[in-house]
């Protein structure tokens, strides 16, 4: 017997649960939202970057996170500053008291990580790593295919 599962759901469900749970443990412990420490964590891997790209790389809205990099700019965690290519464009570079916070911030996510694969042993961490990266690498074409599963279903996907 074949379970219907309502993944789609159940993933929207359990991000909504997970990072309000996340973000009152960081706004608690850190002072920060996980926003903000996504952010932190991109220019940690690749500092001075354009809004434009830190917001792809985060699936977040430019606009968005124009206003959250302005008040982390006012807390002094990260800074705006113009390109020296071409100096149109700002890059937001991480700043000192940024590069500080990440390395309290980097206990706590290390801390989330062992605790949503606590219940899992090694063989199904690695399907969970494999099914995310999934989602990541194809969730367009997921979501929106050339030709939908199954023919003319336009009930692909199941919201109850």
């Amino acid at each position: 017997m074949s379970v219907k599962l309502r993944v789609f759901h159940q993933l929207q469900v359990a991000h909504n649960a997970l990072f309000r749970a996340a973000d009152q443990r960081t706004r608690q412990s850190v002072g920060l939202t996980t926003s903000q420490i996504a952010v932190l964590f991109v220019l940690s891997q690749s500092d001075a970057q354009p809004i434009s790209e830190i917001a792809k790389r985060l699936s977040m809205g430019k606009s968005s996170l124009t206003g959250l990099v302005d008040r982390m700019a006012d807390r002094g965690l990260v800074a705006r500053i113009a390109s020296t290519s071409d100096r149109r464009v700002i890059n937001v570079h991480l700043a000192q008291n940024g590069a500080k916070m990440l390395a309290h911030v980097k206990e706590e996510t290390s801390h989330f990580n062992a605790a949503l694969l606590a219940p899992f042993n090694d063989k199904e961490q690695l399907v969970i790593q494999r099914f995310l990266t999934h989602l990541v690498d194809h969730a367009d074409e997921i979501i929106n295919p050339v030709s939908p599963p199954g023919g003319d279903d336009h009930d692909a996907i199941d919201t109850a």
